[in-house]
């Protein structure tokens, strides 16, 4: 698959172009920010009484409200929760002007059809691979994110560019860019979050360390153990690929992991994972987001106050005491 970098992307597309970045959460401050060291001529939009208007402005970055900020803009950046999208694009959709792009950082709302933009506007993704926090703390460092982009709708034969000339300006050029489409990250993103790394992870770490307490190890010990050593795995596995980490550790982890990982992670645990993705596919899983914003996220608030009264969590409070 091509990568694309820095040296293969123009970025006149989006020199002289005005963005209105919507939100200042995780990927809107870092992207927000990345675009005005950039020199890109920015404007971060919030809802009035919005809580993140006092940080834009304490980070040096023009601020205003929705209608203001999409008014005269080029570029509209749609960066807020995928599950208020919808509702956010109808409410900007009559100051878009003819022939504006709209940008995303997920496939999800247009995917799904939360959002349907108007015949006359380029419709694009850049989706870096990773949180915003990272984004930004990489592109300060002279560093970049790899990122994934897609058109799914050129209006005026110039998405392709101005897609790869914005992910250049917030640095994912320094790293690549990797074509795919809408539903291709949208998809893959979603069952990674919920079968892989943010979501069977975590769990398998909870597991791992109450197996270990239950046998009487140390809550302290079976921390370590269990969960301190991810990050060591992680950064083995950027580097050297799955295989070239097993290369780099001991006989005896190396056994243990080829006796002990296809036990645990069997033919039950890939249908269960085929099952997430099915979801996924089906829409289940964006209707059911659509729900749980309707409702004020019972399910997150339910599984938030579980998170906090894990006894993983307290074995980390004494740790860091």
């Amino acid at each position: 698959m091509e990568l694309l970098r820095d040296a293969d992307i123009d970025p006149a597309p989006l020199a002289g172009k005005r963005v209105a970045v919507l939100g200042f959460g995780n990927q809107g401050r870092a992207q927000a920010l990345n675009l005005n060291d950039s020199g890109i001529d920015i404007v971060v939009g919030l809802r009035r009484g919005s809580q993140s208007e006092a940080g834009a402005r304490g980070a040096g970055l023009e601020v205003a409200e929705l209608a203001d900020a999409v008014t005269g803009a080029d570029l509209v950046m749609m960066l807020a929760p995928d599950e208020v999208l919808g509702s956010l694009y109808r409410t900007i959709e009559p100051q878009l002007r003819e022939g504006a792009a709209l940008g995303f950082s997920h496939g999800l709302a247009v995917h799904f059809g939360m959002i349907a933009p108007r015949f006359d506007l380029d419709v694009f993704l850049v989706a870096p691979k990773g949180p915003g926090t990272a984004l930004r703390s990489l592109f300060t460092d002279c560093k970049g994110m790899v990122a994934l982009w897609a058109v799914a709708q050129d209006a005026t034969g110039q998405a392709k560019a101005l897609a790869l000339a914005y992910g250049r300006a917030i640095g994912c050029g320094r790293a690549g860019l990797m074509a795919s489409s809408f539903a291709e990250e949208c998809e893959a993103d979603l069952f990674n979050e919920g079968a892989v790394v943010w979501g069977a992870v975590p769990e398998i770490l909870i597991a791992g360390f109450d197996v270990l307490v239950e046998a009487g190890v140390a809550p302290e010990i079976a921390y370590m153990e269990c969960i301190g050593e991810l990050k060591l795995i992680a950064d083995l596995i950027e580097a050297r690929g799955i295989a070239g980490m097993r290369e780099a550790i001991s006989n005896t982890a190396e056994l243990g992991a080829a006796l002990g990982g296809p036990r645990v992670v069997d033919d039950h645990v890939r249908t269960r994972m085929r099952e997430v993705l099915d979801e996924v596919r089906s829409g289940r899983f964006a209707r059911v987001l659509s729900e749980e914003a309707a409702q004020d996220y019972p399910r997150l608030k339910t599984a938030r106050a579980r998170a906090q009264a894990l006894a993983v969590e307290r074995a980390l409070l004494s740790l860091k005491s």
